[in-house]
This record gives structure tokens, C-alpha cells and sequence, in this order.
């Protein structure tokens, strides 16, 4: 079989903006109508179409780059969008129009095929940043549920088999670097020489390209999963419930029990399940954070440490460990995290799975009401799961049951890695 064939060995830096020739098409973040905001266009096909920097799932470029050096991928494709269009509708919400709510994705992502139309017959190469489509997921632990009478099953929500019928979006991240440094109080300066300096220089235009001021980032984005109707969401007689929750594949795939991640994800569905069927609505917030944005690498290696220290693994030295690794104790940066409430049009969370100070104050600081916040269950939490839990009360968690003090932190114990 021959090899697609390539189209040009031509490189054409862009790393300094060209006084000649046409200008790309600006984007003005925050601009409620799509045509004034402008598209995302990070095509690789046309230079001076760009008008942002980085790639489209930057986190998979590198895979891309194989595919097209081996000859399996034509480096000038343009994708086939034919009915890839939303399954459901999200938006627009006043929140789209805010510049200070949402800048950490492109609110138009979802349906940038159908309101930049005329953009795409004209040739340009844009493309969704966001894609919504319709599941069954099916997890143990809920057909448990329904056995334990905890949940129902109601035939379009919850089936008898236990598939859980769900609304879900991946969001790939869209960084309006202006936004994302105002949101951490700092300058776009600074961000900007932070951000060249720690990807290597990779992206030589965030420190010579200041009128391009959006950025795809090389990072793993997040998914939605939706339960019940999408209307409830805006509707302030009805429920909404939503559990945050950031990656663990050792826990949320595999069953490591080293942690609550699994256990806390499901009662956060099951939540989501039991506010869906009383009329309302839940939201899963799938984002892609191993290890607290630290990576598994280090995660793994935490473990270790946690394990082999003196007095073993000790709820009283559970940060400290993580800390001594990594240099920071959690990378997560939740600031960002409301954006995608945004994007759905949450403005009150009746109920909210999750016991982390930091998504607490990160979602109502954006103007996001939070009525009542859920704890894990106790008889969820995993034995060797004890040491990170009662560690995480003791440090501000929140939770409505008894907190150790230092000598219980110092006495609780998880197993050894002989264990």
C-alpha cells in the first residue's frame, strides 16, 4: 500500500508575527455573538489562518507527528465534520458572554461547525473543541445500588440491566491566557514567560506572538457526564447535583484502594442518579489531573516514600511526603475548575460531592451558590484508604464526622508494600 503522500519539506516558523499579508482573524474573547468572539482556528495547514498558539489535542501531538513522519496520516487532512454535530443542545448562557466566567474553553467549541459555517466555506480549517454525544455507562456498583434499594430503576434513566443513560461532552482546554492570568492574579507577563520556560520552549509565540492571545495547552482536557434533563440545569425549581472529580486511574479503573477516588466517583453518580429520578439533574466533571496534577510518576514514586518512611505509612505525614517529592503538595489549581459550570449554565449546586476546601471556594468564588456539600460515606472508604481521608479532615476537609487529632493522625497506619 502506498504511502499518503507528503505535501511540502517547506518549515515555516511563526514565531514572529509578519508585518505583510493578511492578518488572521481576530478573536475577541468575551463578544456574545460568535461572528464578533471569532473562531478558534489552529490549523496546521494554512500558517496565516492561525490565530492562536499550540494544536488541537495538544496532548496527543506528539502521536499525530508519528502518524504523519511514518506516512499513515496526510499532514494537510482536513477533517469530514458530517453530522458530528451536538446530540443535545448546551447554551448559549449568559455566562458565554462574560470574559471573566469562562477562559479556560471556547464556549462556542460544541457548534463551531454550524455558527462559523460561512468561516469553513471559505476554507478555513476549524475545528470542534468540544463534542457532545449520548451513552449507556454501567458500573457494579450500581446495579448494587438497585439491589440495595438505593436506587430505581425507572427504564429511561436507570435500566434494569443497570446501564445509566448519560449526556456526555469532552472539552479539549482553550486558555484566553489575558483571562487565566487576571484569574490568578498575575500578569499575562509573567504567564506567559512561566508557561514558555516549563513546556522547554516548545511554543516559542507565547513570549513574540502578544497579539495572539489564545492558547490550546498540551494538557489532557476533562469530560462531562450529564444525568437527566439538561433543562433542570437553568431551571431554579429544579435539583442540580455535581461531583467534581479528578483523575485516578489506579483507583477510578483498576480498584487500587489506597485511596477513595472509585468509591467517592460512584457515590457521586449514584447522587447524581437519585437527584436526576426526584425530577432534577447531575453532572460528573471528568478532568484529566493524575495524581493532583503531579503525574503518576510521582505519584507511585509518593507511595513508595509514604510506605518506607519511618513509623510507615502515617496519616500524620501523608502531605508532608507528597510534598518533599514534588516540591508542592497538590497542582491542581481548581481556579480554572468552574469554567465548564459555566459553560452548562450552573448557578446554584443543591447538592456537591466532594469534600475539597479547594473546589469549594474555587466554584463559589465564581459566583456559583453551593447549598449542601456531601461526604463520602463512611462505610465507603477503603481500610488502607483511612491514612489519606483522616489526613485530609485533619488538614480542613470538609466532613461532618470526628477529626483525629495528632496523636490518632500519628497512630493510623495504612498497610506496608509488603502488605
Amino acid at each position: 500500500m502506498p504511502k499518503p503522500k507528503s505535501v511540502s519539506r517547506h518549515i515555516v516558523l511563526t514565531s514572529h508575527p509578519s508585518r505583510f499579508g493578511p492578518k488572521p482573524i481576530p478573536i475577541k474573547w468575551g463578544a456574545a455573538d460568535p461572528m464578533q468572539r471569532g473562531p478558534v482556528i489552529a490549523t496546521l495547514a494554512k500558517q496565516t489562518h492561525r490565530n492562536v498558539i499550540g494544536t488541537h489535542s495538544g496532548s496527543y501531538a506528539i502521536y499525530r507527528a508519528l502518524a504523519v513522519a511514518s506516512g499513515a496520516l496526510q499532514s494537510d487532512h482536513r477533517a469530514d465534520l458530517t453530522n458530528t454535530s451536538p446530540v443535545a443542545h448546551i447554551g448559549p448562557h449568559p455566562s458565554w458572554a462574560d470574559p471573566e466566567k469562562i477562559v479556560s474553553l471556547d464556549p462556542f467549541g460544541a457548534i463551531a461547525s454550524e455558527v462559523f459555517a460561512s468561516y469553513y466555506q471559505q476554507g478555513y480549517d476549524i475545528r470542534p473543541t468540544i463534542a457532545i454525544t449520548q451513552a449507556h455507562i454501567n458500573m457494579p456498583e450500581l446495579l448494587d445500588a438497585v439491589s440495595k434499594g438505593r436506587l430505581q430503576v425507572d427504564g429511561q434513566i436507570m435500566k434494569a440491566n443497570g446501564d445509566l443513560v448519560v449526556t456526555k461532552a469532552a472539552i479539549e482546554p482553550v486558555w484566553y491566557l489575558p483571562g487565566v492570568a487576571k484569574r490568578f492574579g498575575i500578569s499575562e507577563g509573567d504567564l506567559r514567560r512561566a508557561l514558555f520556560e516549563q513546556t522547554g520552549g516548545m511554543f516559542p509565540e507565547l513570549v513574540t506572538r502578544s497579539d495572539l492571545e489564545v492558547f490550546l495547552p498540551p494538557i489532557g482536557g476533562l469530560t462531562v457526564y450529564i444525568v437527566g434533563d439538561l433543562s433542570a440545569i437553568t431551571d431554579p425549581h429544579k435539583p442540580v447535583a455535581v461531583r467534581v472529580h479528578d483523575e485516578c486511574n489506579g483507583s477510578d479503573v483498576f480498584g487500587s484502594d489506597i485511596c477513595t477516588c472509585r468509591p467517592y466517583l460512584v457515590h457521586g453518580i449514584e447522587v447524581c442518579v437519585q437527584t436526576a429520578q426526584s425530577g432534577g439533574v447531575g453532572v460528573i466533571v471528568y478532568s484529566r489531573k493524575e495524581g493532583r496534577a503531579l503525574g503518576e510518576v510521582t505519584k507511585f514514586l509518593v507511595y513508595n516514600a509514604r510506605k518506607r518512611q519511618e513509623g510507615g505509612d502515617r496519616a500524620d505525614a501523608y502531605f508532608t511526603r507528597t510534598e518533599c517529592v514534588a516540591g508542592v503538595q497538590d497542582m491542581r489549581f481548581q481556579e480554572l475548575m468552574p469554567d465548564v459550570l459555566h459553560w452548562l449554565g450552573i448557578t446554584r449546586i443543591d447538592r456537591m460531592v466532594s469534600m475539597s476546601n479547594m473546589k469549594y471556594n474555587a466554584i463559589t468564588e465564581s459566583g456559583i451558590e453551593i447549598v449542601e456539600r456531601v461526604a463520602i460515606p463512611e462505610d465507603l472508604i477503603p481500610q488502607d484508604a483511612r491514612v489519606e481521608i483522616e489526613a485530609k479532615k485533619a488538614a480542613g476537609y470538609y466532613t461532618t464526622g470526628d477529626i483525629l487529632d495528632a496523636d490518632g493522625l500519628a497512630d493510623l497506619k495504612g498497610r506496608s508494600l509488603e502488605g
